[in-house]
């Protein structure tokens, strides 16, 4: 299967680079970026219905297994990021999940982009913490919001997030 075939329409989110963020040289430390891509991951997810108190009723949660990051241009104290995610590819106990930092700018041809990564997510059980098939309810959730369902209503989406519940 062609890997586009199954992108979900991306999430976006935005943050305010801290000065405590920063490095000796005076931009962002390379660790920190980890941190704002999870947050973009966490907060997509919720943005879904897909809590911290849901995953634990469904018995597992989501870790990063692998992280690879291409750090492309500095950020600084004071920027706005603008930190856009989406799932390539969900099967089995794994989600594959990407990533683009920019810097935030009135026009997308002008924003910077600082950041591209991709990310291994493992569904892990909760008591174990070993790998198990992601539940089906989150399968279907995400499927339909791939570029290849797009035309379907959130209205079925918040349905199926309710029977879950």
């Amino acid at each position: 299967m062609n890997p586009d075939e199954t992108r979900m329409e991306p999430f976006t989110t935005y943050l305010r680079v801290r000065r405590y963020e920063m490095d000796v040289h005076g931009h962002v430390n390379n660790a920190v970026y980890q941190h704002y891509l999870e947050q973009a991951a966490i907060e997509h997810s919720e943005s879904l219905g897909f809590t911290a108190a849901l995953y634990e009723k469904l018995g597992g949660t989501f870790v990063m297994r692998r992280i690879t990051i291409d750090y492309l241009r500095p950020a600084f104290a004071g920027d706005t990021l603008a930190l856009t995610t989406w799932l390539q590819e969900m099967r089995g106990s794994r989600a594959l999940r990407r990533y683009e930092i920019r810097r935030s700018s009135d026009s997308e041809q002008e924003s910077d982009l600082i950041v591209t990564a991709e990310a291994l997510w493992v569904w892990v059980d909760i008591q174990t913490m070993r790998p198990k098939a992601i539940p089906d309810q989150i399968l279907e959730t995400y499927g339909l919001l791939t570029s290849q369902n797009q035309g379907r209503k959130s209205q079925q989406i918040k349905q199926q997030i309710k029977e879950v519940n």
